[in-house]
């Protein structure tokens, strides 16, 4: 998000064919994210697949750190 288009416009808009990332990828980004939308493990059997995008959504929460 944010990369070409700006915040909060789609970078692959409803209707885009789009590549889903290698499982190597998918599986270090499962490993590593902190934050929400963990990808489960049924996720992963979709590695390289083509697909269209159906839907696009925004998380518009904020983080709180404990000290």
């Amino acid at each position: 998000m944010g990369k070409t288009r700006g915040s909060y416009t789609a970078e692959f808009p409803e209707g885009t064919k789009v590549r889903i990332a290698s499982r190597d990828s998918l599986e270090s980004f499962r490993r590593n994210w902190k934050f929400h939308n963990k990808l489960g493990s049924n996720q992963l059997e979709y590695a390289g697949l083509v697909a269209e995008v159906e839907s696009v959504g925004f998380y518009h929460g904020a983080m709180s750190f404990i000290n």
